[in-house]
């Protein structure tokens, strides 16, 4: 990070000479395992050194994430003092007792979260949604975005080529259209004597992969998840005729784009994909873009950023990211708090991004410094002001593997129609709802 930008990020005593607590403790923090973990630790030591707390990590890869995590907090296990959750699971957290309500805390710590991105409240923290009940602190911003081979792009003749062919530079697709076409000019192509592709995106099936994908093309011709008039109320709104359109268009971007064999993909596979020069698209959350800039094959200006482009219904993209909480079932949540006291403070939240977090703080993200701070940072602003989320309903579980296995049917498997997938999505997210007591 620019040292103009560190400098300008107010600063704070976290505790007092002689203030740490009077017993210190051993804190476990439960989370994903991926690169902003391993920044977390590293940033946790400041915590260390300044509470007398000692902190230990329990990180689940992301396949078996929520399985495993889920499972602590439904079995009221005590492993986690505090768990940074996905965002699915605010209404869960909520309703089951498994987080601390922390507007109490907040009020007394003077922790408002006007301090934060509007998105990422509603996202990370709010239950019910709308409402100023607060379950967790946002911890990390993320929203799905894309990465390009500008130096591919930048090719003189391949620019010919494209322009020839579409009337256009080739650039930074304005609408998800232009998105398809960059992605079947470069499908098959020959690049410094490797074949090449057009696109690696979300396919994967057994978790959450392909619904984190598919949403962005759904959002953006019109898929709504209920009637905003009337909650639940899903017919003609998550299977309206933009949604099919939107269905279709992700089904044909899988038709051009992606390599072979890229039918169960998702964040580690696109990665590797696209730093190993397969592709000339990637779609992927924006955690990865600090590592796609350190990697010698396609980091230090080889690589763009851009948000997820627009369709006919408007400009969305898929929200990713996570809230830090405080276990209900620790019987250490006295300092489980005071990690996320010193968390809020924003030159902790100013470190946070140097490190490769995703800072949620508006003291961080709206410092004039912070768009030039590193070349995704515009890109990462201008993501999370486009944001729409998945369902963060108790039941998000059931909803979402309804989701995953109507869409992959349809997407990868080639199984009927996006008329008839949507359909049968709505079919069996009334069922869950008729189950829950909401219809």
């Amino acid at each position: 990070m620019k040292k103009q930008f560190m400098a300008t990020v107010a600063t704070g005593a976290f505790l007092a000479a002689g203030a740490t607590s009077a017993q210190a403790e051993d804190l476990t923090l439960c989370w994903a395992a991926w690169d902003p973990a391993n920044a977390l630790v590293e940033l946790s030591k400041d915590f260390e050194e300044k509470s007398g707390h000692k902190m230990s990590f329990e990180f689940v890869p992301w396949p078996n994430f929520a399985d495993r995590m889920l499972n602590e907090l439904n079995s009221g296990g005590q492993l986690c003092d505090l768990m940074i959750g996905d965002s699915q699971w605010i209404g869960g957290g909520a309703e089951s007792g498994h987080y601390v309500k922390l507007n109490d805390f907040f009020d007394a710590e003077d922790i408002t979260m006007d301090d934060f991105i509007p998105a990422t409240v509603t996202g990370y923290s709010e239950w019910p949604k709308g409402t100023p009940n607060y379950w967790a602190l946002p911890a990390f911003g993320d929203v799905v975005g894309w990465t390009y081979r500008k130096d591919w792009f930048e090719r003189p003749e391949l620019q010919a080529e494209f322009k020839e062919k579409y009337g256009r530079d080739l650039g930074v697709p304005a609408t998800l259209a232009e998105l398809k076409d960059i992605a079947e000019f470069f499908e098959g192509r020959d690049i410094d004597g490797n074949t090449v592709y057009g696109a690696a995106i979300y396919t994967e099936r057994g978790s959450e992969g392909i619904t984190m994908g598919v949403t962005n093309a759904l959002y953006n011709y019109g898929f709504l998840y209920e009637n905003p008039e009337k909650p639940y109320e899903m017919e003609g709104f998550v299977n309206s005729p933009g949604a099919v359109e939107g269905l279709e268009f992700y089904k044909a971007l899988y038709d051009v784009g992606p390599p072979p064999g890229s039918s169960n993909w998702y964040m580690g596979e696109n990665i590797d994909a696209y730093k190993s020069g397969q592709v000339a698209l990637q779609m992927n959350f924006a955690f990865i873009w600090p590592g796609v800039e350190a990697d010698p094959n396609v980091g230090g200006g080889k690589s763009g950023y851009f948000p997820n482009p627009a369709g006919p219904a408007g400009q969305f993209a898929q929200l990713g990211g996570q809230g830090i909480s405080v276990v209900a079932y620790s019987s250490k949540q006295d300092a489980a708090l005071e990690y996320i006291k010193w968390f809020a403070q924003p030159e902790i939240q100013a470190r946070w991004w140097e490190l490769g977090g995703y800072s949620a703080l508006k003291a961080v993200v709206e410092d004039p410094g912070f768009a030039s701070s590193q070349p995704y940072a515009q890109t990462f602003l201008d993501s999370m002001a486009i944001v729409k989320d998945f369902w963060a309903e108790p039941a998000y579980a059931d909803l979402l593997l309804a989701m995953q296995e109507k869409i992959h049917d349809y997407v990868i498997a080639g199984n009927g129609t996006a008329q008839e997938a949507l359909d049968g999505l709505v079919e069996e997210w009334t069922v869950i709802f008729e189950d829950e007591g909401k219809l």
